[in-house]
């Protein structure tokens, strides 16, 4: 029976001074994560052992999934410091734990150096203990299917086969807040998860421009919220919901076309970063990626985030799509990301858009504008909502304003 889950924490044990601060932080994330679990923690220097019920184990394993600062985990069995029962144990599980035929390997780490024998000395020994006792299982020092693993450590003897692969990085948290600028679309839900990754909160800032856009836009991104709220410390993601119209409507009305994409992003850079400045929010982030469309050329970048000041982010910045495609698979946002309903950058795209534009025509056209005004209007109206995997707000009803539509919502906006 598998009561044990043995946790590494990677490259976090080679922080130096600062170690203690980001395995306490995974600490914090595992406990977040396995509330309302029948659980025990085991803390030691280097890993972290977790007592479960068996039954709660699948349970268990998707939860740790979303754990960012995790290297890997496994599945381990704990006995004396015996080889006798060592090797009773191996004969046990190996069976149940890989297809046989195949060949394999003993590894030993004897983190106990009172204990007798060498590693090379227990990995022969044991072996040679649970060949005869296996039909179809043949050792291959070099090149093996499957590695037995034994940790010979102060409280007792450690078995495993493999490991699951966890997050990786850094837990979320230790690395400040950030305010991501979601679209509908496959790039940005990536570059959200890729800061989390890095330990970094987030919290998403999107432009609704409705009626010019689709209702649905907007159930995309809530949607696409739900995917990502278990990467955060307590499942919950905030999403801004920013009220865009008016300023669309103005930029098409008045901004030459070819410049109506470049003078789009730079009032929605400006807003995010008032957004930022105002709530303690260290940078912003996107999911831009050189050269993929014509806003995003290396002089359009320069342009659009002229008009900040604040760190900007590009996690996803030389990706190749197809990449970025896979990311969004595994994220499960990638099917919600193709709905076709159109965002704000997406739909009313200028038949011949600048690619090599200019700061001094930007500032040209934006005189064109009462910027600060429709920026104030802006931000003063802005709708959040915490999101969690389960909330359950819809828009589905034609007419609506989105606003109207927000404030019918009794979800969790704590």
């Amino acid at each position: 029976m598998k009561e044990i889950i043995l946790v590494r924490f990677g490259d976090l044990v080679l922080k130096g001074k600062n170690k203690p601060t980001f395995i306490n932080q995974v600490k914090k994330l595992l406990r977040s994560k396995l509330d309302g679990f029948s659980v025990n923690f085991e803390y030691q220097h280097d890993r972290i052992f977790i007592h479960i019920n068996s039954e709660d184990k699948e349970e268990i394993l998707k939860q740790l999934r979303f754990v960012s600062g995790v290297q890997s985990y496994s599945f381990v069995y704990r006995v004396e410091k015996d080889l006798e029962k060592i090797a009773e144990k191996a004969i046990e599980i190996i069976p149940n734990e890989i297809p046989l035929p195949t060949t394999f390997k003993v590894e030993t780490k004897r983190a106990d150096k009172r204990f007798p024998m060498t590693s090379t000395e227990v990995s022969q020994k044991v072996a040679g203990m649970v060949l005869p006792k296996i039909s179809g299982l043949k050792v291959d020092v070099r090149n093996p299917e499957h590695i037995l693993n034994i940790e010979i450590r102060n409280d007792g003897a450690f078995i495993y086969i493999g490991k699951i692969s966890g997050l990786g990085g850094f837990p979320i948290g230790i690395g400040g807040r950030a305010l991501l600028m979601l679209s509908g679309g496959i790039d940005s839900p990536v570059a959200a998860y890729l800061m989390m990754k890095q330990g970094v909160e987030i919290e998403l800032f999107h432009f609704e421009s409705t009626p010019l856009t689709p209702l649905e836009s907007v159930q995309k991104v809530i949607d696409i919220s739900k995917k990502l709220a278990p990467y955060m410390t307590r499942n919950k993601i905030k999403l801004h919901l920013v009220p865009f119209t008016k300023i669309h409507e103005e930029i098409l009305k008045y901004v030459s076309d070819p410049y109506i994409i470049t003078i789009m992003r730079r009032m929605m850079y400006r807003l995010a970063e008032r957004y930022a400045l105002t709530h303690d929010i260290q940078a912003l982030v996107n999911g831009e990626s050189v050269g993929q469309v014509a806003s995003q050329t290396l002089d359009s970048i320069n342009v659009v985030e002229n008009v900040t000041n604040i760190p900007i982010l590009r996690p996803v910045v030389t990706y190749d799509k197809n990449d970025i495609i896979k990311l969004s698979k595994m994220l499960e946002t990638y099917d919600v990301s193709i709905r076709p309903f159109n965002d704000c950058c997406s739909i009313y795209v200028p038949r011949r858009p600048v690619t090599h534009p200019k700061v001094e025509y930007a500032l040209e056209e934006e005189t064109k504008l009462n910027v600060e005004k429709l920026m104030e209007e802006a931000l003063e109206n802005i709708q959040t909502l915490m999101i969690n995997k389960n909330t359950d707000f819809e828009i589905a009803l034609y007419g609506f304003e989105v606003k109207d539509a927000i404030e019918a919502y009794r979800g969790d906006k704590k």
